[in-house]
């Protein structure tokens, strides 16, 4: 069933935004920004959920089938690819963890305990590769060069995706009958750096929206907490009628941050500010059902010129899917008590040792 908000968005509406994502998709599965344009794994991973929601499963399996095709040995991959080249080598762990969060995803709208376990093996190796690059206080590292020389800081929106990546990483373990204990440690001290040390443990990013409520996103700061934690920026990013902008000083809203901000709220039991902002991202929407990325305000010109992206319209359809409620997948960004508990562990504990 796709899902529908009513009033605002169709099931219909989403239909033809998955069509679209789709008709945009390479013959070998990976999934570009926009014709022409590059793809990375993590955006490549949002498009490909989208078209789960929007019930195009066939080329959603492609998708994946793209990310199982190219990944490296060493579990990693690049950070962007043209249709026949890489076009940046970093190796960005983010970007590399998204897979887990996909595989989950698919297996719970399909219940296909076969794609699990082809996925298994992909993800086992990517969550390896990103825990490497854990430090003693829990943060996870940016990335690593292609040479394999670390980054020297850590990413706050980016660790807070990492950690709702591990945790579909623990589900997937568990439902397989694989044990994961450091999985289940190392997403515990990442959440506490995230809880307790933002500050300290990542480089400042206060200008960019998604610093401010990737931390609730992600189910790392819950309850009331993620609720004062939402209030204590909202009036900075939020422009009234139209959505959330991308960073706090430019009157740029786009589609994307605007719909994950709604999941956020949703998360913490606010649905009617998450569906007020899911309402003001449809005026982003076009009559083919693309999505603009973004607006520059008061003149609404569009901001990248002329682009409208493939990521952006997988926001929208997630976002959707989180408000309707319409398949076991729903509360996957939306009920932060849907995947396996966040551990409670002293912040002195050891991490396991890593190559």
């Amino acid at each position: 069933m796709l899902p529908e908000v009513p009033g605002v968005l169709t099931s219909a509406e989403v239909g033809a935004t998955a069509d679209h994502i789709a008709s945009w998709q390479l013959p070998s599965g990976m999934i570009p920004w926009f014709p022409g344009g590059h793809a990375d794994p993590w955006n490549h991973v949002e498009a490909a959920m989208a078209l789960s929601v929007g019930g195009r499963r066939a080329e959603a399996e492609h998708a994946y089938q793209w990310l199982v095709d190219i990944q490296r040995p060493d579990g990693s991959w690049h950070q962007y690819y043209l249709e026949d080249d890489i076009e940046d080598e970093k190796l960005d762990a983010n970007v590399i963890a998204y897979i887990a969060a996909g595989s989950w995803h698919h297996y719970l709208h399909h219940d296909d305990r076969g794609f699990l376990e082809t996925m298994w093996p992909v993800v086992d190796s990517a969550i390896e590769f990103v825990l490497a690059l854990q430090q003693p206080r829990g943060e996870i590292l940016w990335a690593r060069h292609a040479d394999g020389t670390p980054w020297s800081f850590a990413l706050l929106t980016g660790s807070s995706s990492i950690a709702h990546s591990l945790r579909c990483a623990v589900a997937m373990a568990m439902e397989l009958g694989h044990e994961r204990p450091d999985w289940e440690l190392a997403v515990a001290r990442l959440a506490h750096a995230i809880r307790h040390e933002r500050d300290e443990a990542f480089s400042p990013k206060h200008r960019w929206a998604m610093d401010w409520y990737y931390p609730v996103l992600s189910g790392v700061i819950t309850g009331e907490a993620g609720r004062a934690h939402l209030a204590e920026r909202f009036d900075t990013f939020v422009l009234e009628g139209e959505g959330i902008r991308c960073v706090s000083d430019r009157p740029w809203v786009t589609a994307a941050e605007t719909c994950e901000c709604a999941m956020a709220h949703l998360g913490v039991g606010q649905r009617d500010t998450a569906l007020q902002l899911f309402t003001w991202a449809q005026s982003m929407r076009e009559d083919d059902g693309r999505y603009i990325t973004g607006l520059v305000h008061p003149q609404r010109s569009l901001f990248p010129p002329d682009e409208r992206s493939t990521y952006s319209s997988a926001a929208v359809l997630l976002a959707a899917e989180a408000l309707a409620d319409s398949s076991p997948a729903s509360p996957l960004f939306a009920d932060h008590d849907f995947l396996p508990p966040i551990l409670d562990v002293d912040a002195d504990a050891d991490l396991p040792a890593r190559d």
